[in-house]
């Protein structure tokens, strides 16, 4: 059997008995009705009770109808309040519409049927009246909860994408670029940034971006070198159908794509002259007409390019438009190369590599102290993306949760991270000044090293390797100096003892 639905509650007030009882008669089919002779008894009753509608007389002994539901106005004000009067002085009514707030005046003699039409449509208001409370209540809430879902994501995507990306240390070179960098961002001007190939100019880009007021907007990049002027001007200005043999559906370019957002442009020092010119209208206009279109159209789009180079230098040899570099460059940020940052390579080994193990489902503690000497004595010329490539392929072979220099890449392990000094690094050991021999020597110093190093300086292993008895090796090692790194600090391997 289904649950009846309880019906609504009414308080019937009046010192009459016989008009209590009889509106409880014309009302009780269809609402639960307490009654009560004066405002006291009816006080008590709504403390008591889920009182939806109150019909009340105004002139009672001890306080009136309007005193009482002024009352019920304050304590309650959900419930909707109705008086019952045989008097209609204009003072009265006025007093009880401003200060307690009736919905209807019901005038003796009443009739059942208006006394029941006027008890449905109170109960029928209060009931929209705490649906509409309700929902307001629930929209405000889903809103508030949208709003915080939204700011929790943007929080995170700059959190994710923005400066804090931008792994260093305190005393890191890269700090004073991204101090300027979050100064520039909040400004809509355009920014030019440079470096070597790899130094993080996209990174650098993407973080003034999410740190700007645009930050709600797309971020589009495009990086241009090495792309033919054709599909460079489709890319970017995009083309009407049938405007070229490739391209038989209307094309939208970047520049429509990003307005309102943020384009960055990377390599843009391999632009040609006609391209040079499109981009200088964009910068300085705002406008650019599609490939195959007559019309004009316009952009909001905040550009950020990048050079691999030093630009200025092709302004002074005529290869870059020197009005299009001023108009691109409001400021100008230099990327440092990571052979500059050496003392930031511990935290980006350690970043990256978490990355790397979440993305790749292997899970590692981080990269062992000597590790981490070694790739610091590298000269690293493909910069973070060769950094990261090599972090790549050492995570690729471990098998300890530690990753070892035994991973490490020949070319990177032939720098002693003990020696540095003794040992220079920045160019190749055949084009150092010295005799065949010291030449000769240098190059078997660093054979020596990897080869130890590689093999966790076993030296059985590496003697059968470089063909040399064990004997033999030992005395090269005498020679240069060349000791394992744990041995400095006292400790003997388990091959050491064998000898």
């Amino acid at each position: 059997m289904s649950k009846r639905t309880p019906l609504p509650t009414i308080l019937l007030v009046d010192d009459e008995e016989h008009s209590l009882a009889s509106m409880r008669m014309a009302l009780e089919d269809d609402f639960e009705c307490l009654t009560a002779a004066d405002a006291d008894a009816a006080g008590k009753l709504m403390e008591e009770h889920f009182v939806q509608v109150v019909f009340c007389d105004q002139r009672m002994p001890g306080r009136t109808g309007v005193e009482f539901l002024t009352e019920v106005r304050e304590r309650w004000p959900e419930t909707v309040r109705i008086i019952i009067t045989g008097y209609t002085e204009s003072n009265d009514m006025i007093a009880a519409i401003n200060d307690a707030g009736i919905y209807q005046f019901v005038t003796k003699p009443w009739h059942p049927d208006q006394l029941v039409m006027a008890a449905k449509n109170a109960a029928q208001l209060f009931q929209l009246t705490r649906d509409h409370d309700r929902l307001s209540l629930e929209m405000r809430f889903l809103s508030n909860t949208a709003e915080t879902k939204l700011e929790s994501r943007r929080k995170a995507l700059r959190e994710g994408l923005g400066f804090e990306k931008m792994w260093r240390t305190p005393g890191s070179p890269l700090n004073p670029v991204i101090d300027q960098a979050r100064q520039f961002a909040s400004f809509d001007v355009p920014v030019l940034i440079t470096g070597e190939a790899g130094t993080g100019k996209s990174v650098l880009a993407r973080a003034m971006h999410y740190s700007s007021l645009r930050s709600n907007q797309s971020f589009f990049e495009l990086n241009c070198a090495g792309m033919s002027d054709e599909l460079l001007q489709i890319e970017l200005l995009g083309a009407k159908r049938g405007a070229l043999p490739g391209v038989p559906n209307n094309k939208i370019g970047l520049l429509q794509k990003a307005s309102r957002g943020t384009l960055f442009l990377n390599g843009i020092e391999s632009l040609s002259q006609q391209l040079q010119m499109i981009l200088l209208r964009v910068a300085t206009e705002g406008s650019f007409q599609p490939l195959g279109g007559h019309e004009e159209l316009t952009t909001d789009v905040r550009l950020l390019t990048g050079a691999h180079g030093d630009l200025a230098a092709q302004v002074s040899a005529g290869e870059f438009r020197n009005d299009l570099y001023y108009a691109l460059a409001s400021t100008e940020l230099t990327l440092p190369p990571l052979r500059a940052r050496t003392e930031d390579i511990a935290v980006l080994s350690q970043h990256m590599l978490f990355d790397l193990a979440s993305a790749h489902g292997k899970p590692v503690h981080g990269l062992s102290e000597l590790a981490i000497e070694f790739l610091c004595n590298y000269d690293w010329p493909g910069n973070l993306r060769e950094f990261e490539n090599e972090l790549t392929r050492m995570l690729i072979f471990a098998q300890d949760t530690v990753l070892g220099p035994e991973l490490i890449s020949r070319h990177i392990l032939q720098a002693d991270p003990c020696a540095v000094a003794e040992d220079p690094q920045a160019g190749d050991v055949l084009a150092q000044q010295g005799t065949l021999k010291e030449r000769v020597e240098g190059i078997e110093m660093r054979v020596l090293r990897e080869t130890l190093t590689r093999l966790k300086w076993n030296k059985s292993r590496a003697a059968a390797e470089l063909g040399l008895s064990r004997v033999g090796l030992r005395a090269k090692l005498d020679r240069y100096g060349i000791v394992q790194p744990g041995a400095r600090t006292g400790k003997v391997s388990a091959d050491d003892e064998e000898d």
